[in-house]
């Protein structure tokens, strides 16, 4: 009796509009990551620094390339030729040292890594900043889904798993264009295509 009171209750006060709205809701997993311990392929260019392969959650492979001081980060069986593998920032930019996982139902459909960024002011002086990369997982694609500025925002991780959550299993890689969430600080870099 009791259960059903307060089931009749919620609903007339609207609360019941807070509780989840699927059983399987989205969970975070998290990896190191660390080049140091990866398999690395040497470059044979002046500004190609190679190529890692690294084992992410349950042994995800993930692949990262880096030359020209941008990196690109890719994942998955295929990851070298997913459209990740070739999308980076506009500022000279490096990888993070986690990668946090988004999952549901068992399987991870979105990577979020905290890149580090260096840009030059007015000036010209290096600033130093940090941009949050959303990647798509999956069969549809593994692709960059959206940006957040890391340090212009103290909920960043809240931001990235949001567009995580809600973009993430839906995004059309090579067609959507990738969001860009909260603030932006002038630290802050996006996509290397939008400057």
């Amino acid at each position: 009796m009791r259960r059903i009171s307060l089931i009749l209750f919620l609903c007339m006060t609207g609360a019941v509009l807070a509780a989840p709205v699927s059983v399987f809701a989205a969970e975070s997993a998290y990896t190191d990551f660390d080049a140091k311990k990866c398999r690395h392929a040497p470059g044979k260019e002046a500004e190609d620094y190679g190529e890692w392969r690294c084992k992410g959650y349950r042994g995800i492979p993930v692949y990262m390339r880096a030359g020209d001081q941008r990196i690109h980060v890719s994942y998955g069986s295929r990851a070298k030729d997913e459209p990740a593998a070739a999308q980076t920032l506009a500022s000279f930019n490096g990888e993070g040292s986690k990668i946090e996982w988004r999952i549901e139902k068992g399987k991870p459909f979105a990577a979020i890594m905290r890149w580090s960024t260096t840009r030059t002011d007015e000036k010209g002086d290096p600033v130093e900043g940090e941009t949050i990369v959303v990647t798509r997982l999956g069969k549809g694609g593994v692709c960059h889904v959206g940006y957040v500025d890391g340090r212009a925002n103290g909920n960043a991780g809240d931001l990235a798993r949001e567009i995580a959550d809600k973009h993430a299993r839906g995004f059309v890689c090579e067609k959507d264009k990738p969001f860009v969430l909260g603030k932006q600080g002038p630290s802050f870099s996006g996509p290397y295509d939008a400057e």
